[in-house]
């Protein structure tokens, strides 16, 4: 549903495509706030309390779309995104590398493919729910007409229009709630990374991870990655909107199609995986990307929309498989080592941001997606060269 926010505010508000860019710089900005804070609080405690303390803050944060519908503030919902974002770096932080350590380390990667082949759907549902309860209810008012309305009528419009965008947030935070109540009388395995390594001082493990090249290069690309991803996926409507002339409602169509290919890609990635090395897939999808992206930023048109939904594929196994392929090895230091790697999710914040810049700078959305094509460069050399030679920095 916050990919589908940028397009909702740069309607309501009439903002530019950096201003908009806002709310990606707060909700993966906040991931990388959370991550190593979450990291501790685990080793101290379990993987299961982790969830219940991210589960706790994203249920907060949606909640507090509701008094932020009525102050009309967008810097409140930047604050409850934030805060719900939070919860999720929790959760990532917690969740990821307990999946990969369920088990033998050989397939921790195919496992966290597998278990992450859910997450899209609900990416699925969230548009769905955007499309039909917050695009839908967009007046199709340009930003000189939103100008030349009287202060009282377009705060009546921005606040119909508000109250649509918290009606979502609020009902989902409701229903976790009761997730949150399972969760918590459930019985979860303990994992393996229990042992006296907690104890250790921060400085010593940073120390051995800076020493591992295969982990080092893996948080430069799931950095690149992130920003990648959210850069293709936050400017996909407003892409679509003005290559194919269609409003907001009807450009999340494509939206929604992408997502879709991204999670049957990603069920089909996880079962080549026991043909094919993860690495070796991760470099065909990466060059797919990069000649996707060039489609996207030269071509445009028909065409252009359909090499951005390709890109989606591409993107669907890139996460989870940098995320194993980073974490193979590092035993006890797992749990730091992951939240290095969640924290990698600022990509989405600066990246984005840089994505929105030169869309206004050049006056074409589709110059901008020349910014996640060298992301798509920088997964490709890792797929292709560091992973091959997974040696340290020094012996």
């Amino acid at each position: 549903m916050t990919d589908t926010l940028l397009a909702a505010f740069k309607r309501i508000q009439s903002m530019s495509d950096f201003q908009t860019s806002l709310i990606q710089i707060a909700f993966y900005g906040s991931y990388f706030c959370f991550a190593l804070p979450a990291a501790l609080f685990i080793k101290k405690r379990s993987y299961k309390e982790g969830v219940l303390l991210g589960l706790a803050l994203f249920i907060a944060g949606g909640l507090l779309f509701y008094p932020a519908s009525k102050t009309m503030e967008y810097w409140h919902f930047l604050v409850s995104l934030y805060i719900l974002a939070g919860g999720l770096s929790i959760l990532e932080t917690s969740a990821n590398p307990y999946i990969v350590q369920l088990g033998p380390e050989a397939t921790g990667t195919q496992r966290l493919n597998l278990a992450q082949s859910f997450n899209p759907i609900g990416s699925i549902l969230g548009v769905v729910i955007s499309k039909f309860f917050i695009l839908s209810e967009l007046r199709q008012l340009s930003a000189e007409e939103r100008s030349n309305m009287a202060v009282e009528d377009l705060q009546a419009v921005q606040a119909s229009e508000l109250a649509a965008v918290m009606g979502p947030y609020v009902t989902v935070s409701i229903i976790l709630i009761v997730i949150w109540i399972l969760i918590a009388v459930a019985k979860m395995p303990r994992a393996s990374d229990d042992s006296s390594a907690s104890a250790l001082g921060l400085g010593s493990v940073v120390g051995r991870l800076l020493k591992k090249r295969q982990y080092v290069w893996g948080v430069a690309a799931q950095f690149f990655y992130v920003g990648a991803q959210i850069g293709v996926w936050s400017f996909t409507i407003r892409y679509v909107m003005l290559e194919l002339d269609l409003n907001e409602e009807q450009s999340s169509t494509y939206y929604i199609a992408a997502l879709v290919l991204f999670t049957g890609s990603r069920f089909a990635c996880t079962g080549l995986m026991q043909f094919f090395a993860p690495r070796q897939i991760l470099a065909s999808l990466a060059l797919a990307a990069i000649i996707s992206c060039l489609l996207v930023a030269l071509v445009g048109g028909l065409v252009g929309v359909i090499a951005l939904v390709a890109i989606s594929a591409c993107m669907s196994l890139m996460f989870p498989t940098i995320y194993g392929l980073a974490v193979r090895g590092l035993g006890d230091d797992t749990k730091i080592g992951g939240s290095g790697l969640i924290m990698a999710i600022l990509g989405g914040a600066v990246l984005t941001a840089v994505q929105g810049q030169v869309s206004d700078l050049t006056g074409s959305i589709g110059y901008s997606y020349f910014v996640p094509l060298i992301c798509f460069v920088v997964i490709f050399f890792y797929a292709a060269s560091v992973v091959r030679k997974p040696v340290a920095w020094r012996a």
